[in-house]
């Protein structure tokens, strides 16, 4: 895979599957725009990058539930490179939360990062992965193909960018953009952490997903980038409108 030449932009960057998946398309040629909101945990991105390439990216604090933020990304990136080939939209927050004990307020703090914040950024991009005949990588979860107790927004967020990735794929086909999704399973990140999981219940948790994942363990990020990858390149030139699990086969199975 070859990413010469291609300008990427990916949102979420500054940890876990976000930072993976820069370093990794960097590895493979791409110049990388890389957006967090944490601009310490981003510029530790950049470093990595800049280890592993020789060239610094182009990072850009910036939070996805800011109109104008979004707005500013687009204009920056368009600014300094003067096009976009591919859209890795990938920043997400995850919260626990069932239809007895959740509430509005948690619902649209999910919604504004996960979905809305995804919409607005692609409608922003379309006009350049227009020019480009790019293409867009939206990270879902399996949470967006089956559903699980505990974390109703999470899924409800998901089950949206999956029906987004699809119909986006259809509206955007015949002028030469793709747009798919991938669907990770339980992966070693910080995510659960932030969405209130301590350490003792994390770790219990990871030890449950041996038999909640077929293949008996849980995924690391770089398993991720390399799927978002593949998606993003001209390797995967017929597949559109996909939400590609990878989660271990969890999305097979039938446990809670």
């Amino acid at each position: 895979m070859d990413f010469s030449d291609k300008v990427v932009l990916i949102t979420g960057a500054s940890s876990g599957i976000g930072a993976a998946a820069a370093v990794h398309l960097a590895k493979l040629g791409g110049q990388l725009v890389l957006v967090g909101r944490n601009l310490e945990k981003l510029q530790e991105t950049a470093a990595k990058i800049q280890a592993v390439k020789g060239k610094t990216p182009f990072a850009l604090q910036a939070d996805m539930t800011n109109d104008q933020d979004v707005k500013r990304v687009v204009d920056d990136t368009i600014k300094k490179y003067g096009k976009i080939n591919v859209l890795i939209n990938n920043a997400g927050i995850l919260e626990t939360g069932t239809i007895e004990n959740t509430s509005l307020e948690q619902y649209d703090r999910i919604m504004n990062t996960n979905v809305r914040g995804v919409y607005q950024l692609t409608m922003l991009a379309v006009p350049y992965l227009i020019a480009t005949k790019g293409n867009i990588v939206n990270v879902s979860s399996v949470n967006g193909i089956r559903s699980f107790p505990g974390v109703l927004s999470y899924n409800i967020s998901k089950a949206a960018i999956d029906q987004f990735t699809r119909c986006v794929a259809l509206e955007l086909a015949l002028k030469g953009v793709r747009c798919n999704s991938v669907n990770p399973g339980v992966i070693v990140t910080d995510i659960h952490k932030r969405g209130g999981m301590n350490d003792e219940t994390y770790a219990k948790f990871l030890e449950h997903c041996r038999t909640t994942h077929a293949l008996g363990r849980v995924g690391q990020v770089e398993e991720v980038a390399h799927a978002i990858a593949f998606l993003a390149s001209d390797h995967a030139s017929f597949t559109t409108g996909v939400s590609l699990p990878v989660d271990g086969g969890r999305h097979a199975m039938c446990p809670r």
